[in-house]
């Protein structure tokens, strides 16, 4: 008669075991955890009735080195202007992008000055990551700092030719809860290592009644740390086929600036953003931007060309210049981006 109960104790012995150890390992990772404020210049109105206004943007992060290096996602701060890093301590601190991959949702921001007390984290190897393993998020959901969210990695999903570009992109899907403000921010195994970065949730609701994705630390090691994608400050689409020939590309595809962070890399060249929303097919695209053709004289005709141009850029030194072919107005021009 005790017998049949005693799958039901263990349980609770490794349910009691469990959550021990996830307080204890968020007590322990997650003053590493950081919300963080950006703002970048958003064009309002309709036709010649424009209006140039500050637009706010919220994510997460997390402090990986001592001098001041923090993983989040691209999309928080690839066309930010303004960066806050506020720690759960009460520090404040401004800073910069120095990487980003934005095909793959990842970024690299550096503080303008080292923290008090640093706490950081380690990152952990993805590859050993299984299917059903334990994880835990912490981030800033709705701009409520240090909110922690557990559940399981439910999937891992390894793409090529996804979005704008060929580098390789690997997701954790999970069921831990993510929503708005979560992006950036860290996911967690159960050693406390870093494994992935909060990217994106497919929802009906535009809440966690979803499925959660987060970058893993795989890409983050390839992409940011071993190859250090150079930050640029622009949101381009590539446009091929038919929307290449909709508006007349005089070749086979192009890159479609959509956004232009102010001051950033690709600001300093010459670099036009878009001024006029449309949907196209079903897809939001900014207009009167330009179209870039041709890197160092590597055409984007396919995808295999951005590995070309961004194995180009691996040699460059800072202040070197590169020579930019764009399409503007009907006009090709060449412009001259300055390596940061």
């Amino acid at each position: 008669m005790k017998t049949k109960y005693l799958p039901i104790f263990l349980f609770f012995i490794h349910f009691q075991l469990t959550g021990q150890n996830l307080t204890e390992l968020y007590e322990k990772v997650s003053p590493a955890v950081v919300v963080i404020n950006t703002s970048e210049k958003e064009i309002l109105g309709r036709g010649n009735q424009k209006n140039v206004a500050t637009s706010e943007g919220l994510g997460s992060g997390v402090l990986i080195s001592e001098d001041g290096l923090i993983l989040t996602a691209a999309h928080v701060v690839q066309t930010a202007e303004d960066v806050q890093v506020h720690f759960n301590d009460g520090q404040t601190i401004p800073a910069k992008v120095v990487s980003s991959a934005p095909t793959a949702d990842v970024a690299m921001i550096k503080l303008m000055w080292a923290p008090k007390n640093p706490v950081t984290v380690e990152i952990g190897d993805s590859d050993k990551v299984k299917i059903g393993d334990q994880i835990f998020i912490i981030g800033s959901p709705y701009g409520i700092a240090q909110s922690l969210s557990a559940g399981y990695v439910s999937g891992r999903h390894t793409q090529k030719n996804i979005s704008d570009g060929l580098n390789m992109v690997e997701y954790f899907q999970t069921d831990a809860a993510i929503n708005q403000g979560n992006s950036g921010g860290p996911m967690f195994n159960m050693k406390g290592e870093v494994i992935g970065v909060v990217s994106y949730i497919l929802s009906l609701s535009g809440g966690y009644q979803g499925l959660g994705f987060a970058a893993t630390s795989k890409v983050v090691d390839a992409l940011l740390i071993k190859k250090k994608h150079r930050w640029t400050g622009m949101e381009a689409k590539m446009i091929t086929g038919t929307m290449a020939e909709l508006f007349n590309i005089p070749q086979k595809s192009a890159l479609f600036v959509q956004k232009v962070a102010a001051l950033s890399p690709a600001d300093i060249a010459g670099i036009k953003g878009g001024k006029y929303k449309a949907v196209i097919e079903g897809e939001e695209l900014m207009l009167g931007g330009d179209f870039i053709l041709e890197v160092y004289d590597i055409k984007i005709e396919k995808y295999e060309d951005f590995e070309k141009i961004d194995d180009k850029f691996q040699t460059l030194k800072s202040g070197e210049k590169v020579p930019i072919k764009v399409l503007r107005g009907g006009k090709v021009m060449e412009l001259d981006y300055i390596v940061p």
